[in-house]
């Protein structure tokens, strides 16, 4: 499947966005305006006058608007997106055009809203396994060590199947032989 240009989504994106309701009088004239100000090669003064005429309907100018971008070039579509996650952060978040990115396992590096979730086990998973190291780390940190330690530990944990990190084994190694007397 071919990467899906900017001009394309706002096509397959423009009726989820005249969708009643969607966007509010105040988010059009943001989009607007932002448009007209940081890119008025976008959008001419008369242009964005138009767009925010008072006496037509928001569903008139929206649908006027979109259609004037449809017609432009990439760059002006893609200003558009940036717009409206600027200032409809939900609503861009629910485009079809970026649910149809997400499940065709493309990428966009333009808003950078990749999932933060890394585990579904939960808070409470977490905490157990916080719990554990802390708790792990007080034992062989804060606790004497017992001088009846066999000889055969040193063994077991240099050796153990257990993935330990060389500098971890050292440590616990030369804490074993120190308090053991040297063996």
């Amino acid at each position: 499947m071919t990467e899906q240009t900017y001009c394309d989504r706002l096509v397959q994106d423009t009726p989820f966005l005249m969708g009643h309701g969607r966007l509010s009088e105040q988010q059009v004239d943001r989009i607007i305006l932002q448009l007209n100000r940081y890119y008025p090669q976008i959008l001419s003064n008369k242009d964005a006058e138009k767009f925010r005429n008072p006496k037509a309907s928001l569903r008139v100018r929206l649908c006027d608007l979109l259609g004037h971008l449809q017609r432009s070039n990439e760059r002006d579509c893609q200003e558009f997106y940036r717009a409206l996650y600027i200032h409809a952060q939900p609503l861009h978040s629910r485009l079809p055009s970026r649910h149809t990115l997400q499940n065709s396992d493309c990428t966009e590096l333009d808003s950078g809203t990749a999932s933060q979730e890394l585990s579904d086990r939960g808070p409470v998973a977490f905490l157990a396994c916080l719990g554990l190291a802390a708790g792990l780390a007080l034992l062989i940190y804060c606790c004497p060590p017992d001088p009846k330690v066999l000889p055969g530990a040193r063994r077991v944990l240099g050796f153990s199947p257990v993935i330990v990190d060389r500098h971890v084994s050292r440590f616990l190694l030369a804490f074993l032989t120190d308090d053991l007397g040297g063996f």
